[in-house]
């Protein structure tokens, strides 16, 4: 009984907040307190459908996040595909290091990262905010898949190897389709990761019209003296919408488990 009480107070705690953007975002009128709007209005809509506020935002966003995502998903595949099917006595120093990259602040690297970046001259530059966003992710969505790829048994690809397929061959058409769960787990998670990440392209990008969300996101709520509430809590959803979306496209993958039924002969 203690126990059930304890998480619904949790949950109002998680839901309150939540609870509150959309009101908010419903009311012309929006403050910091939780009510419901009288009458319920799309002001807030209508005042940020703009270019500069949110559609190029959002656009730059995807360009970030998804070309981030689609390098980090191809670079982890090539990465975790040795380490899962072959042994040698430097993989578990290598697995270590992996670990602790993954518990490595962003903050920590991005003064070198930056000086590093100004010395290349990459910065405020889309593509090499785009490496950096992948190669900070790497780590993570290596060592994930990896997990995944050890649930895929090596004999289906020994038989496809007695018919002549190469290595790219059998991940490409066996062990990647046998994965798809955890592919759309690692790509959730990679995406949604870099969305919500201000810190990088806030370092990395510096002419306005290439800020991602995030960072307009900050901006917006700045960029007056006194925060029009129901504007920002419109653009907090709208700025949700995608990662919602992706969830929904790649969600049902979640629970069909590994179609290997079938596949291997006792």
């Amino acid at each position: 009984m203690l126990s059930n009480i304890a998480l619904l107070v949790i949950s109002a705690l998680f839901a309150i907040p939540l609870l509150w953007v959309v009101l908010a975002a419903l009311d012309p009128e929006a403050s910091l307190a939780v009510k419901v709007p009288s009458p319920p209005s799309l002001a807030n809509f209508s005042a940020i459908a703009t270019m500069e506020t949110t559609f190029r935002p959002l656009l730059n966003s995807l360009i970030l996040c998804g070309g981030g995502t689609v390098v980090t998903m191809v670079c982890s595949a090539l990465a975790a595909y040795p380490l899962s099917r072959y042994r040698s006595r430097f993989k578990r120093p290598f697995l270590l290091t992996i670990i602790f990259a993954t518990g490595l602040p962003i903050t920590a690297v991005m003064i070198p990262v930056y000086a590093l970046f100004v010395q290349v001259n990459l910065i405020d530059s889309m593509g090499g905010a785009i490496l950096f966003l992948a190669a900070s992710s790497l780590p993570y969505a290596m060592f994930l898949t990896k997990t995944f790829m050890d649930g895929v048994p090596i004999e289906l690809e020994e038989s496809a190897w007695t018919e002549g397929a190469t290595m790219l061959r059998t991940l490409w058409s066996i062990v990647l389709p046998l994965m798809r769960p955890g592919i759309a787990v690692v790509t959730i998670f990679t995406f949604v990761t870099m969305w919500g990440n201000f810190f990088v392209p806030f370092m990395l990008l510096l002419s306005p019209e290439k800020l991602p969300a995030a960072v307009s996101l900050y901006t917006f709520s700045s960029q007056y003296g006194q925060i029009a509430y129901g504007q920002l809590a419109a653009f907090s959803l709208v700025y949700s919408l995608p990662v919602v979306a992706l969830y929904l496209a790649l969600g049902r993958r979640l629970g069909s488990g590994f179609a290997i039924t079938g596949g291997v002969k006792g």
